[in-house]
C-alpha cells in the first residue's frame, strides 16, 4: 500500500503510522499533510501524532495549525500542540502566536505565553503585562516568564507585587526569580524589600528562590536578612542562603556559616564552606580546618580550597 493509501486509511493506526514515515523523511512537501491531519482526522492519536511531528518546523502554516489545535477537544492533543510550539526558534513565528496571548480561553493564553517566553520577542511584552491581571493563576505564571526573558525592568513594581502578594506559591516563586532581572544599584535596591519579604513565604521553594535571587543580585543591606535564613527549617533556603552571604562577603555572617558546617547536609556544609572561603576572613579558619576532615570528600575539598584561598 503506498504512503497515500495509507494516509486515507480507515484505520487510524495505520493512519498514524503513516505519519511516522512522514515525519522521518524531513521533507517539507510532507507538511501539508501533516497539517491536515492535525487539523481534520477524526482520530485523537492521529492528530496528536502530527502536532508532535510539527514540532521542528517554523512555517506559518504550521503555526497556526498548533495554535488552533490548542483548542482541540482532546486534552492530549492541546498538551502536544503546546508542547510543541515551545519548540519554534524563529521570533517571527511569535508574531503570528501574539493574538493567542490574549485569548479569552486561560489554558490557551498560558500556552501562547509559554510559546513565546524563549523566542524573547519584544512585542510579547505589552500581552504578558495585561496577562499579569488573570485570575488563572497558570497565565499569570506564564506572564511572568515573558517578563523576565524579555528583562522588562518597566515591569519590577509589578513583579514585586506578584512576588508577595499573589495567592500561587508557584507564581510568586516565578515573580522571585524574575526580579533578578534587576541592574544597577536603585533597580535593585527597588526590588530588595520584596525579595527580603519572600525569605519569610509560606511556601520554601519561594523562601528558596528568594534566598537564590539575592545571591545574584547581592545587594549589601540584605545580610541580616540572609542571616536569619539561615536559620530555615529548610536546608534547601539555607544554602542558597549561604551561597548568597558567601558573595557578599560579608564577616558578619560567619557566625550562622560556621554553625552550617555541620549541618547534617552534606550539600549544605560544601555550601558554607565555599562561603567562609569567599568571605576570607581568618577567623574561619578553625572551623574550615575542623571541616577538612569532614566525612564527605566534597566537603573536604571546599575547606581545603576555602582555606587556601584565605591564606593568599
Amino acid at each position: 500500500m503506498t504512503l497515500s493509501a495509507r494516509l486515507s486509511s480507515d484505520d487510524p493506526a495505520v493512519r498514524r503510522i503513516a505519519l511516522l514515515e512522514l515525519a522521518d523523511d524531513e521533507d517539507e512537501a510532507g507538511l501539508p499533510a501533516l497539517v491536515s491531519a492535525l487539523s481534520t482526522d477524526p482520530a485523537p492519536i492521529v492528530r496528536d501524532e502530527a502536532a508532535r511531528r510539527l514540532a521542528s518546523w517554523d512555517t506559518p502554516e504550521v503555526v497556526d495549525a498548533l495554535a488552533n489545535a490548542l483548542l482541540d477537544h482532546d486534552t492530549t492533543v492541546r498538551a502536544t500542540a503546546a508542547q510543541s510550539l515551545t519548540e519554534l526558534k524563529d521570533p517571527r513565528s511569535g508574531e503570528r502566536l501574539l493574538p493567542w496571548a490574549r485569548h479569552a480561553d486561560a489554558s490557551v493564553r498560558a500556552a501562547a505565553l509559554r510559546a513565546l517566553r524563549e523566542l524573547r520577542l519584544p512585542a510579547a511584552g505589552e500581552p504578558a503585562l495585561e496577562a499579569v491581571a488573570s485570575g488563572d493563576a497558570a497565565v499569570r505564571r506564564e506572564a511572568v516568564g515573558v517578563l523576565g526573558w524579555l528583562k522588562r525592568s518597566d515591569a519590577l513594581p509589578v513583579l514585586a507585587g506578584l512576588a508577595t502578594g499573589d495567592s500561587d506559591p508557584e507564581v510568586r516563586r516565578a515573580a522571585v526569580g524574575a526580579l533578578g532581572l534587576a541592574d544597577g544599584d536603585e533597580e535593585i535596591e527597588s526590588v530588595r524589600v520584596a525579595l527580603e519579604s519572600a525569605l519569610s513565604d509560606a511556601a520554601w521553594p519561594v523562601r528558596e528562590e528568594a534566598a537564590g535571587t539575592l545571591a545574584k543580585l547581592r545587594p549589601a543591606a540584605s545580610v541580616p536578612a540572609l542571616q536569619a535564613a539561615m536559620s530555615d527549617e529548610r536546608w534547601q533556603v539555607r544554602l542558597r542562603a549561604a551561597r548568597a552571604l558567601g558573595r557578599l562577603r560579608d564577616p558578619a555572617a560567619l557566625p550562622e556559616l560556621t554553625e552550617a558546617l555541620a549541618h547534617p547536609i552534606a550539600n549544605l556544609r560544601k555550601e558554607a564552606a565555599i562561603a567562609l572561603g569567599e568571605v576570607g576572613d581568618p577567623a574561619g579558619v578553625p572551623a574550615l580546618e575542623v571541616a577538612a576532615a569532614d566525612a564527605d570528600p566534597e566537603v573536604r575539598k571546599a575547606a581545603r580550597l576555602a582555606l587556601g584561598r584565605i591564606a593568599r
